[in-house]
């Protein structure tokens, strides 16, 4: 039997998450930046870590068999980088963004989660 084909819902999720994490090291500065205070790890370390989680969790995605890991990988990555997206949030004129929208992303963060958890069954 041939596998099936992941679904282009599938596929747009795979490659927010790859696309995201390869920006992780294309412009790592940006995301030692939002790196809140108290993190126990540097800066770098933890924007390198987080790029490599969501590139091989975006990955893992597309294959039925790593589904089910790169759903509980993704969650837990999702659920590490929430206080850093609380960080900017709470300080928008440092990161040169609208407070709106930093705090407006803050629910959507939930729907990415469900998404995720939808995505990773078998």
């Amino acid at each position: 039997m041939e596998p099936k084909r992941p679904s282009w819902g599938l596929v747009a999720l795979s490659a927010l998450f790859v696309l995201a994490g390869s920006l992780h090291f294309l412009r790592p500065e940006v995301f030692d930046g939002v790196v809140p205070p108290g993190t126990p790890m540097s800066a770098r370390t933890a924007t390198l870590l987080s790029g490599a989680a969501e590139i091989l969790g975006g990955l893992g995605l597309l294959y039925p068999g790593t589904r089910p890991a790169a759903r509980w990988g993704l969650l837990a990555l999702l659920i590490a980088v929430f206080p850093a997206n609380v960080f900017m949030a709470q300080q928008p004129e440092k990161f040169g963004l609208p407070a709106w929208a930093l705090w407006t992303r803050l629910p959507l963060q939930p729907l990415l989660m469900w998404a995720v958890w939808r995505a990773g069954r078998r």
